[in-house]
This record gives C-alpha cells, sequence and structure tokens, in this order.
C-alpha cells in the first residue's frame, strides 16, 4: 500500500501521519460504519453528546452525521487532519474538530455521553512485542487515555472500543475499578472478527473481571501465548504484526 510506513513505529510518529494526511483522501480502519451500525445503534441515542477519539480522515463521523448523530466533536493530534476534515465537513455546523492528545483531553469532566475510538488504541500499540507485558511507556500511555476518557464521561455514559483485539487480550486493559465503568463485548465481520466493546460509566464489572483485574494485580508477568496472523483483506501492515 502507498501509505505503509516503513516500520511500525511510525504509526506513533506524528509526523508520518501529518505527511499522509496531506494526501490520503480517507481510511477506515476495522471496516466502515455499515459494519456495525447494528451494535451501535443499540447503545447509542441521536441526541447524545459524542466525542470520537483518533478521528483521523475516516468516514465514520460523517457517516453518523447523516444517521442522524449530530453533537460530535472529533480529535486528532494530527493538525493537518483536523484541518482537512474541519474544511471537508464545514457544512455540519454541529460537528467541531480540535487537535487534542488523548492523554489531555480538554474538556471538563463528565462532558460526553458517549466517547469511540476506532483503531486508535491499536495504532499506540503497534510497536509492542507481545500482549502480555506492555513497556512501561505504552502501558502508562494507555492509562492516561483511559483515565481522561473515563473523567470525560458522564454517568451512565458509554466509552466503545473497536479493534481488531479479542477480549482474552484487551479486557487487560479495560478491567480496572478506578475507571468505574462495566465491560461488555460483541464481534461483527464477515471472514475476519473485529470487536465492539462497550464501557458504562458508573456501573460495577462483572465478577469475572473483577477476578481478572486481581489476577493481573497479582501476577503482572503472565507466559506469552502465540497468536496466529491472520489475513485481512486491505489491512494495513501492522494488523498482521501484534498480538493486540
Amino acid at each position: 500500500m502507498e501509505y505503509l510506513p516503513d516500520k511500525n513505529s511510525q504509526y506513533n510518529d506524528v509526523v508520518y501521519w501529518d505527511e499522509r494526511y496531506k494526501t490520503e483522501q480517507s481510511y477506515d480502519w476495522l471496516g466502515s460504519f455499515s459494519k456495525f451500525q447494528h451494535l451501535l445503534e443499540k447503545v447509542v441515542k441521536k441526541e447524545d453528546s459524542i466525542l470520537m477519539l483518533g478521528c483521523g480522515n475516516s468516514s465514520l463521523s460523517g457517516d453518523m452525521y447523516d444517521a442522524g448523530y449530530h453533537n460530535i466533536t472529533n480529535i486528532d493530534y494530527s493538525s493537518v487532519c483536523i484541518d482537512t476534515m474541519s474544511a471537508r465537513y464545514s457544512s455540519c455546523p454541529s460537528m467541531s474538530w480540535h487537535q487534542m492528545d488523548v492523554r489531555k483531553l480538554s474538556f471538563c469532566d463528565a462532558s460526553f455521553d458517549v466517547i469511540i475510538e476506532k483503531a486508535t488504541l491499536d495504532a499506540i500499540m503497534v510497536d509492542e512485542k507481545t500482549p502480555w507485558e506492555l513497556s512501561k511507556e505504552t502501558a502508562n500511555f494507555i492509562h492516561q487515555a483511559l483515565t481522561e476518557i473515563s473523567r470525560c464521561l458522564k454517568p451512565g455514559g458509554r466509552f466503545i472500543s473497536i479493534t481488531f483485539a479479542q477480549p482474552f487480550f484487551r479486557k487487560r486493559l479495560y478491567a480496572r475499578t478506578q475507571y468505574s465503568w462495566s465491560i461488555q463485548h460483541s464481534s461483527y465481520g464477515d471472514g475476519f472478527e473485529y470487536f465492539f466493546y462497550v464501557m458504562t460509566k458508573g456501573e460495577r464489572m462483572k465478577p469475572e473481571d473483577a477476578v481478572l483485574e486481581k489476577s493481573l494485580m497479582e501476577d503482572s508477568r503472565l507466559s506469552p501465548v502465540s497468536v496466529a496472523p491472520t489475513q485481512i483483506e486491505g489491512r494495513e501492515d501492522f494488523l498482521s504484526n501484534i498480538d493486540l
């Protein structure tokens, strides 16, 4: 693909994204809105205030706007992306676009009914070698991001995470009492399974998720399990190179 970086670590480099967004028109990680719309409609109301994390040049916000979800705030850490998308959707006055770091959200506490990320966390973890033990830097990055997400959710608000990461691995990140949310998941996709996680602010974790949190606190060094790479049509390289 034209926009594949020379190495996966470049997915964490804003310079790479700035250059990519100068010429790339649109790219939707993990499928378009129509692929998981049936899942999103169960947990998001048309009148909800929505924050889109790492919006990129995806058509997701525009597709949701067309479907009746008009109160959407979009952030990305690439200024090129934000300038481009703001101009592209200038005819959608209730959508806003801001350059922002997911670890330092410039919003008041309890600002949003729904916060959505689609492959943003996957990209952050792209250079990790094992899902069992993240580097200290990446683990801190993810924790800071999730703490900010929890802070900005209203009571009863939902954090939606769309990813290729199986529950066995991804729930290890989300199962923390301090985030004050429950965890549910569904899946979608033909041929390859993607995962749709819903964390509801103010609900208690299921007993099995509480047990998972306790076990992770007691033993942070587990033996890695090999996960065979899966061929994904039209995938970007990092999707097949990490087991997250």
